[in-house]
């Protein structure tokens, strides 16, 4: 796999919510943590995922917010 990205955390599918359009994916982490991402029907149908399947979750920097309280 190439990406440009250089933030690829390697999970584990664990709840798919389709949608009529989009689809919430869940990927727990090593350590227990968890990740989710909204992907479109097609790609969650392209990728074939399911509950169990190997996953990375691939953040580009420039599309991270952080907040503080």
């Amino acid at each position: 796999m190439k990406v440009s990205a250089r933030n690829s955390l390697a999970g584990t599918v664990t709840a798919i919510k389709p949608g009529a359009i989009n689809a919430e994916v869940v990927i727990a982490l090593p350590g227990g943590a968890q990740i989710t991402s909204v992907i479109t029907i097609d790609a969650l149908t392209e990728l074939k995922l399911v509950v169990g399947s190997k996953a990375f979750a691939i953040i580009k920097a420039s599309n991270v917010i952080i907040g503080v309280e």
